[in-house]
């Protein structure tokens, strides 16, 4: 399936670009970081297990157990801390 992919903040600074769309066989948010993860450099340091990443499916935070689905929008972003 087709997805976009957004990033945000640091990870948009340390992968080098704010968005791109990808082909995946991923069923899951979970699976798709892991596609992600496997492509090494930056996508796997700032996406690796034990970092703080949040996930956004069309714009609602969700679990990594979330379902993808043709066409959505995943958005991959440090948590935000506000005051």
């Amino acid at each position: 399936m087709n997805v976009t992919l957004k990033y945000f903040a640091s990870i948009r600074e340390a992968i080098g670009q704010g968005s791109e769309s990808v082909s995946t066989h991923a069923a899951t948010l979970s699976a798709l970081r892991e596609e992600l993860i496997a492509r090494g450099g930056a996508y796997a340091d700032v996406l690796a297990h034990g970092r703080a990443v949040r996930m956004a499916l069309n714009q609602d935070l969700c679990d990594a157990s979330t379902a993808l689905t043709e066409g959505c929008e995943v958005a991959f972003f440090p948590p935000v801390t506000g005051g």
